[in-house]
């Protein structure tokens, strides 16, 4: 049966008030996504100063990323799961004390090893801080405009902290120097810690039932390998050996994982969940507006200095307009989810992404393009950030308590894969082109074509027109 949410009604369209409590437990948890989404932008413009220090080869400094890149990641699924099971809360607090260690062993890092100790301990703990936090979040708030709110705002900071750490990085590097950038996370882990426990309340589902192991083993593996793929690509391309045998190897072990799951009396991720059509369509939207949002900011970044000469604190101010935006953006979200509903909102932010990036087609050696740049890569950061608010609605709304770990892992894994793909796939178009306006140029194309063709395979998937969600599973009649 089919069950309209797409009509606006008087409760929707309200703005919910919080309790003071409500508040301080949004702020822990929408903090320490802040947090990890810096740490996912803030050291990249600090590499080239790190690797002189650290004493750390051009080919080795990949690894600071990728180091952070692979636990981060790959593990996303699998802690969502332990904390539905054993206690969100717990896991929670163990991600944010273990990945304020892991920072202050990279601010004092005293050779390669040490620090990308640190950076795959930082990536392990993220991956425990981001699902565990976003299933308190949504168990803490009920659906409806409270959770819609609570997500905006959670939403908001996500986006907010890759622009921060672009714009923070940069200054911090040359005032105070590359370890700065690590100290700052070890400090905001440090605001965090001692005010969760008394603030956060423990959950998890009310049976105890034992972890699919040959699930937690085939989907980690097949994302580690996946994620190791691609990070990798972007900087080396697909020719690699290494490269084409983690690929393969990660969607072998994916699709494996597919196949325990369906015969596993408790799966790790339940298939049916999968089959839902919020859930499978809400999460490509979100997989597409990562990944091509990701691929526009890294060539714009590579347009702006390369072909327009500006300097990394020009180019900071442009993203940082776009931060802004984003962030007036997020407060206004969810007035216009609970005006035109999750579905509608994610299919409409879809369309007008890819009609922004568009525009950027216009850009050419001139100096008058820092303007275009500025004002179309900022409003499609708003489309973008509408996109990112109603895809984790989507997802999660109708899911039971008891599978909200699971449903934000998914969501979570989403994002972290998305923000993987998109350069490796498209940007190094840009990167190996003989002109690099040109392939600036047929980068922007085929991201426009991707986001808009997305948004309408989604609109189909979730019915949109007909103002009605599936309930039951995709294909389901």
């Amino acid at each position: 049966m089919a069950i309209d949410t797409t009509n606006p009604t008087t409760d929707s369209l309200d703005t919910p008030r919080l309790s003071t409590r409500d508040k301080l437990v949004l702020f822990v948890l929408c903090a320490a996504q802040f947090m990890v989404a810096l740490d996912f932008s803030v050291l990249n413009v600090a590499l080239p100063v790190l690797g002189a220090d650290l004493g750390m080869s051009p080919s080795a400094l990949q690894w600071a990323v990728t180091a952070f890149a692979l636990p981060s990641g790959g593990f996303l699924l699998l802690f969502g799961r332990m904390g539905d099971l054993y206690g969100r809360r717990k896991l929670f607090l163990s991600g944010l004390a273990l990945f304020g260690a892991a920072s202050l062993l990279a601010t004092f890092a005293w050779d390669p090893a040490s620090f990308l100790a640190g950076r795959a301990l930082q990536g392990l703990g993220a991956a425990a801080i981001v699902p565990t936090g976003m299933s308190l979040l949504t168990t803490t708030f009920p659906e409806g405009p409270a959770r819609d709110r609570a997500l905006g705002i959670s939403g908001t900071l996500l986006s907010l902290g890759f622009t921060v750490g672009m714009v923070a990085g940069g200054t911090l590097t040359d005032t105070l120097g590359w370890r700065s950038t690590m100290g700052l996370l070890t400090l905001f882990a440090l605001i965090v810690l001692p005010l969760a426990p008394a603030l956060l309340p423990e959950s998890r589902t009310p049976d105890r039932p034992r972890l699919d192991v040959p699930g937690a083993i085939t989907v980690t593996g097949g994302l580690l390998a996946l994620i190791y793929a691609l990070s990798t690509a972007a900087d080396h391309g697909f020719g690699r050996a290494d490269v084409v045998v983690s690929l393969i190897a990660g969607l072998l072990l994916l699709a494996a994982f597919v196949k325990v799951e369906s015969g596993s009396a408790q799966p790790l991720v339940s298939l049916p969940m999968l089959r839902r059509r919020t859930v499978a369509w809400g999460n490509i939207g979100g997989l597409v507006t990562f990944s091509m949002m990701s691929t526009v900011v890294f060539v714009l970044t590579l347009y702006l200095q390369e072909i327009l000469h500006l300097s990394a604190f020009e180019t900071g101010l442009v993203f940082g307009v776009q931060g802004v935006l984003s962030a007036v953006a997020g407060t206004y979200a969810p007035r216009v989810i609970g005006r035109f509903g999750p579905r509608r909102t994610l299919v409409g932010s879809l369309v007008g992404q890819g009609a922004l990036i568009a525009a950027l087609l216009g850009l050419d050696t001139g100096n008058w393009s820092v303007w275009l740049a500025t004002a179309a890569v900022s409003l499609a950061s708003m489309c973008h950030l509408g996109a990112i608010i109603s895809y984790g609605v989507t997802v999660t709304s109708g899911v039971p308590d008891e599978e909200q770990g699971l449903a934000t892992g998914l969501v979570t894994s989403t994002q972290q894969i998305g923000i993987t793909v998109g350069i490796p796939l498209l940007g190094v178009l840009a990167t190996t082109s003989d002109d690099l306006m040109s392939g600036v140029h047929t980068v922007l194309a085929l991201d426009t074509a991707i986001v808009l063709v997305a948004a309408a395979v989604v609109a189909v998937g979730l019915r949109v027109r007909s103002g009605a969600v599936e309930a039951e599973p995709v294909g389901a009649r």
